[in-house]
């Protein structure tokens, strides 16, 4: 099978997220916000998960409506960066 162009590639954007119980929170928000057909392009992907944080990897064209989401829910959940790279998010835990 031949590789992907790289203009064919999804592009992701990668999320530093603080709050509490962020696994289910996160997930929940999404799929009330913008539903199940949603969630499925959003293509989100855990890629650290601590106490109270996460960073999260979503795909770039549903980054205001995954920001959205977590902002309507009632739990307290808070974008501290948003980064092409995770390199970028580095210094911030």
């Amino acid at each position: 099978m031949k590789p992907l162009k790289p203009s064919a590639r999804e592009k992701k954007r990668y999320l530093l997220v603080r709050g509490k119980d962020l696994k289910k929170n996160i997930e929940d928000a999404i799929l009330d916000f913008i539903g199940v057909l949603g969630m499925s392009k959003v293509g989100l992907g855990w890629i650290q998960s601590e106490q109270n944080f996460s960073v999260i990897s979503i795909n770039r064209e549903m980054l205001d409506s995954v920001r959205a989401s977590l902002c309507v829910w009632s739990e307290k959940i808070s974008v501290e960066k948003v980064s092409g790279t995770l390199k970028g998010l580095g210094g911030k835990k």
